[in-house]
């Protein structure tokens, strides 16, 4: 089953997530969870927020953070996050500099740590890229 990524986009949204305090700080990323409010959401679709503060650097800085969150949460979420979860995803300062595969591993590590990994994670998913 393809799982769709939708966006949190309403700070009200974050705080929610950031209330919860259900979080794990990895050397590239902070990942915040929260179960998703009840009728909104579907099975098949996923809600990620990003955000990146400007201890990171400016702006240029800030939007690559945020490019290279995306496409690691692209990457890494449809087939190992779990559904009826809204995750926020933080950049670090670590973030421009670490390795992209180390940067997917500690989005993986993160998912394990706030008790969000899918249980039936498919496992050849990481040899085919």
């Amino acid at each position: 089953m393809a799982v769709r990524l939708d966006r949190l986009k309403v700070r009200a949204d974050f705080l929610r997530v950031a209330a919860l305090r259900r979080k794990w700080a990895a050397p590239g990323l902070i990942l915040q969870a929260a179960p998703a409010p009840g009728t909104e959401m579907q099975a098949d679709s996923l809600r990620v927020g990003f955000t990146v503060s400007k201890k990171v650097g400016n702006s240029v800085c800030r939007n690559r953070a945020r490019r290279r969150l995306k496409a690691a949460v692209s990457e890494v979420f449809p087939a190992h996050a779990s559904a009826g979860v809204d995750y926020v995803v933080i950049g670090r300062k670590e973030t421009l500099e670490r390795p992209y595969s180390l940067l997917l591993q500690d989005l993986l590590a993160a998912l394990k740590r706030v008790g969000a990994l899918q249980k039936t994670a498919p496992e050849k998913e990481q040899g085919e890229a």
